[in-house]
């Protein structure tokens, strides 16, 4: 199985309420990292994104250890690479400021790799990531082979003010984008910001599965996630409970974790339901570490039943 992610990297300055200050890779890498840990021997992770030059060869250094990715994808882009700076206080709220957004990633760099792919996940991690007309571009490359395409809104809907700070604003044509997907991934706020009219999660859901997704996730910080599917006509919803992690520690890039872990799953098994289950399981092991060390962890803990599956096979 060969999974193609797109969306753009980032360096994240995380600063908690208690003042210490933690850097790290951020962004998409949690999603590459976060399939390259769970990922067998007979899965590939195909990144397309842009790394700024001057931390090109450090960042295919570092993802040198996941011998599942094949970084052929990740090309140099000549200036400096976004900075995310993100501030938590004592409540969990955060602000968050970009500098230095790439442009969006172009057709033509993901379009050598699509003939490789048997899941595409389209996370929108700067909000400017790829175009409309880029994702309609990869649907119909894809399209008579069937193959599925999850996207997360994430910061789709955020726009950017001239102090860098980040703040919500609604899509105006968001139909468009989620018509593009099989499977949609918001997290709640997203979803409450998402149409210019504010409508109600029933309508939003009512709506967006009018337009011929197979699925919806909303997905819920520590109160877990929701699956919205349409059934014969009818929308089925499904609750899906957050394991119970020892501590909150640092809900950095827990959605892109979900998100990926999900699709690892969905695109090896089409089982929806269990998809979202494994990914809470998932990124519950990861909040309670501070940034992507997390998954380090998730590696430990699933290669170890890899191994313990296949020994009894």
């Amino acid at each position: 199985m060969n999974i193609l992610v797109i969306g753009h990297p980032c360096f994240d300055v995380i600063e908690r309420p208690d003042g210490n200050q933690a850097q790290a890779y951020g962004g998409i890498y949690y999603a590459v990292a976060t399939l390259a840990s769970l990922a067998d021997e007979q899965t590939k992770v195909i990144p397309v994104f842009p790394v700024g030059g001057d931390e090109y060869e450090a960042y295919i250094e570092d993802l040198s250890r996941y011998p599942a990715v094949d970084p052929a994808g990740i090309y140099r882009y000549e200036g400096p690479s976004n900075r995310v700076f993100l501030n938590y206080d004592a409540h969990g709220e955060r602000v968050e400021c970009s500098k230095n957004i790439f442009p969006a990633i172009p057709f033509s760099k993901v379009q050598l790799s699509l003939a490789r792919a048997d899941g595409i996940i389209v996370n929108m991690i700067s909000g400017s990531d790829i175009e409309l007309e880029t994702l309609d571009e990869i649907r119909m490359a894809v399209r008579e082979r069937r193959i599925p395409i999850h996207l997360d809104i994430h910061s789709l809907t955020l726009g950017i003010d001239d102090r860098q700070r980040r703040f919500r604003r609604p899509v105006p044509v968001w139909r468009r984008w989620c018509f593009m997907a099989d499977t949609v991934q918001m997290n709640e706020e997203e979803a409450s910001h998402l149409t210019p009219e504010r409508l109600s999660e029933e309508n939003l859901v009512l709506q967006l599965l009018a337009l011929g997704g197979r699925n919806f996730i909303i997905t819920r910080g520590e109160r877990g996630a929701t699956v919205y599917q349409q059934e014969h006509k009818h929308i089925q919803r499904h609750d899906i409970l957050h394991p119970i992690v020892s501590s909150v520690v640092d809900p950095t890039g827990s959605g892109d974790v979900f998100g990926a872990a999900f699709s690892y799953r969905y695109f090896r098994d089409r089982d929806t339901l269990a998809a979202a289950r494994f990914a809470n399981e998932v990124a519950g092991i990861s909040v309670e570490h501070i940034g992507p060390s997390g998954l380090q962890e998730v590696n430990r803990r699933y290669s170890a039943k890899q191994r313990l599956s296949s020994a009894s096979a």
